[in-house]
């Protein structure tokens, strides 16, 4: 269960099916199309299939060979999901003829560059959940005004570490307890790893910024420098800043350490927080914030590390509630590499099965 900074009670009512009718994503685009060059962008709309299962498709249909079939970020196979891929332009006539049950291709420009990962602003969400009964449709309504206004820890999604102990055999690649000779599969379990540790540690702040939170300054003061405890209790944001902090532009921007006078700029929405993934050349915090963060610093060979936004900020957000057929419909918009699966466990406050 990923902790959280909201108090509520756990909403128990609604279910959520992950499938094409109750779960909708729709990547955003970086930048406009240049209208020219040499490679076809797609606008696909698929249903139950994967971005590899996509690919696989295109090139078995087309004869375009998968490494040169570009895309900006995977995409989930149980529900409906639109995203771009780009293809070389010469295959453009094979394309007008391309025709499968589970894909439509919505739009077709030009473009000068291929598509990258990583080459998306993020991702528009579509969510119903069902059996929602009126008491717990009025919970949501409360608790999606404060992450409105709050916004919410940026936890990596169950679907980071797969069903197979990934994190734990990408601890063991690292510690020299298991060699795994695809290069492939040992990135995506070292990868693994580090998002446990991510998360792990953000788990510690969270839990730390809700000890502050519950207890005054006298109650404190027998664990905490005084010091700190009078810049946290100062915050207004429910997730506590600490000194040390290493903070970033909000959402893109620089790593930058934390002035005191800066504190509001997190309120505010201009910067936020961020967490190590644990790595060679990583950056780190210093001060209480340090002093947390090396607790989950592994040396991993090869590997550099980066830091991760701790704080997103959904946008866009709207929930509705149908009381006659007892549905409750969100939409909201997330940066990427933010999971949806994360807003609505942090929304229902309880783990979501799928």
């Amino acid at each position: 269960m990923l902790a959280s900074v909201y108090n509520h009670t756990p909403i128990k009512s609604p279910i959520f099916i992950k499938n094409s009718e109750n779960f909708v994503v729709e990547e955003k685009q970086l930048y406009d199309w240049s209208n020219q060059g040499e490679w076809l962008i797609l606008k696909i709309r698929k249903k139950d299939l994967t971005t590899h299962e996509l690919l696989k498709i295109f090139s078995e249909r087309i004869g375009v060979k998968t490494r040169d079939i570009g895309y900006a970020g995977l995409k989930d196979k149980h529900g409906m999901t639109i995203q771009n891929i780009s293809i070389p332009k010469r295959f453009l006539s094979k394309i007008e003829k391309f025709k499968h049950p589970k894909i439509k291709i919505l739009e077709k420009h030009i473009h000068s560059n291929k598509l990258k990962i990583g080459h998306l602003k993020g991702n528009r969400f579509f969510i119903r959940l069902k059996k929602v009964n009126p008491t717990d449709a009025k919970k949501i309504n409360k608790v999606l005004k404060e992450i409105k206004k709050y916004g919410i820890p940026n936890y990596f999604g169950y679907q980071r570490f797969g069903r197979d102990n990934s994190a734990l055999q990408g601890k063991q690649i690292i510690e020299g307890e298991l060699v795994i000779r695809n290069r492939a599969v040992e990135k995506l379990l070292i990868n693994a790893y580090q998002s446990e540790l991510f998360n792990e540690w953000l788990t510690e702040r969270i839990n730390l910024s809700n000890i502050f939170n519950e207890f005054d300054e006298k109650e404190l003061a027998n664990k905490y420098p005084k010091e700190l405890i009078k810049f946290v209790k100062s915050q207004k944001h429910p997730f506590k800043l600490l000194d040390g902090e290493l903070m970033r532009h909000y959402p893109y921007g620089k790593d930058f350490p934390l002035e005191e006078n800066e504190v509001d700029r997190f309120y505010e929405k201009d910067i936020s927080p961020t967490g190590m993934l644990a790595g060679k050349k990583v950056k780190m915090a210093t001060g209480f914030a340090g002093e947390i963060e090396k607790k989950y610093y592994r040396i991993i060979p090869g590997r550099d590390g980066e830091r991760r936004y701790a704080w997103i900020f959904p946008e866009d957000i709207e929930g509705k509630y149908n009381e006659k057929e007892w549905q409750y419909t969100l939409n909201f918009f997330l940066p990427k590499g933010s999971y949806a699966t994360v807003f609505l466990e942090m929304l229902l406050k309880r783990e979501i099965q799928l």
